[in-house]
């Protein structure tokens, strides 16, 4: 059979087409499979820490002891002060009309000292308070010491305001009568706490009815868990902590005319100490049983809360002291790969 040639005399092409030559790595000319087309991988997001990042979350330390400095003043000038005179104007600490100015004297300074410095310090201004709050996991122990020392320096430094502007003739004439303090110690020693003969209520009767040491605990360690209680409570983060300072000071308010009778109120032991300060000798042989049952009431409130809010919930206002401290930012920033 001849080939056919084209009219120049060259071959015609062969129409069929020739073989695929095999793809390199391949056994046969041609792969029957088919072959899927590569899957572009999705970028990745992975998660880059960047250095921790100090930033300033609240006060610091030496702020937050001026606040307690600040406020325990404040509480024990309105407090003291008032007392001293209602004392002088209405015959007795314990009875009357001057027990509810001292109740309220106390109550609206507390309220006032912790509505302006609540949010610095946690608004303590007392150290049953302080103890209260560590235990309830509210204020780290490191602050203990240090609050505790600010409170009682402030605390007598408005004792020493009260007592050296007290007029020099005023124990005279108060005593022209017979029955009145003979000295300045002697009538600044009104405002001690005491218990026996030393209560409002065995001082008033002369000592026909008076109050043993053993109620005097009991009173103190009662109203002060009372009183602690109502702190942690309101507050809770739960709570409606714009009211906190009004109840925090009605609640102190209402404890002290409870114990004022027994023992002229102390609920806070830098109020103690402040008044035994400038007192006669009695007040200072008696001043123990008001540091150790206020802070055992403290610490029995903290105990019971902690029984029933666990974990115990910070509060925004007045007890969230962690806020005060310089905290670490974790900053988490998404980058693709």
């Amino acid at each position: 059979m001849s080939q056919d040639t084209t009219p120049a005399g060259s071959p015609e092409p062969d129409p069929t087409p020739a073989p695929l030559e095999p793809a390199p790595g391949y056994d046969s000319p041609v792969n029957s499979e088919p072959v899927a087309a590569p899957v572009e991988a999705a970028p990745v997001f992975e998660p880059q820490v960047e250095p921790p990042v100090a930033v300033a979350a609240g006060s610091s330390l030496l702020a937050r002891l001026g606040a307690e400095l600040f406020g325990t003043f404040f509480l024990v000038l309105a407090g003291l002060g008032v007392a001293l005179y209602a004392s002088a104007q209405f015959a007795g600490v314990g009875g009357g009309a001057g027990a509810l100015a001292v109740a309220l004297a106390f109550g609206i300074a507390v309220a006032g000292g912790a509505a302006a410095v609540g949010h610095v310090s946690g608004g303590h201004f007392n150290p049953a308070v302080t103890l209260g709050a560590c235990i309830a996991g509210r204020t780290p122990w490191r602050d203990l010491l240090p609050y505790w020392l600010v409170q009682l320096v402030g605390g007598a430094i408005a004792a020493s305001a009260v007592f050296v502007t007290i007029p020099s003739g005023l124990a005279a004439q108060l005593s022209s009568g017979g029955t009145g303090p003979t000295t300045t110690r002697a009538f600044f020693s009104g405002l001690a706490n005491g218990f026996g003969d030393h209560s409002p209520l065995g001082t008033a009767s002369s000592g026909e009815l008076t109050f043993s040491l053993f109620a005097a605990l009991v009173v103190e360690v009662i109203v002060t868990a009372v009183f602690v209680g109502v702190i942690l409570g309101v507050t809770d983060r739960r709570a409606d902590s714009k009211i906190a300072p009004l109840i925090i000071g009605l609640t102190l308010a209402v404890l002290i005319l409870v114990a004022m009778p027994a023992t002229n109120a102390s609920v806070n032991p830098a109020r103690s100490f402040a008044a035994a300060l400038y007192s006669d000798t009695w007040a200072w042989q008696q001043l123990w049983a008001f540091v150790v049952a206020p802070l055992a009431g403290g610490a029995l409130a903290a105990i019971v809360y902690r029984a029933f809010a666990n974990p115990p919930l910070d509060d925004e206002e007045f007890g969230d002291d962690e806020s005060a401290y310089e905290v670490e930012e974790i900053v988490v920033v998404e980058r693709s790969a």
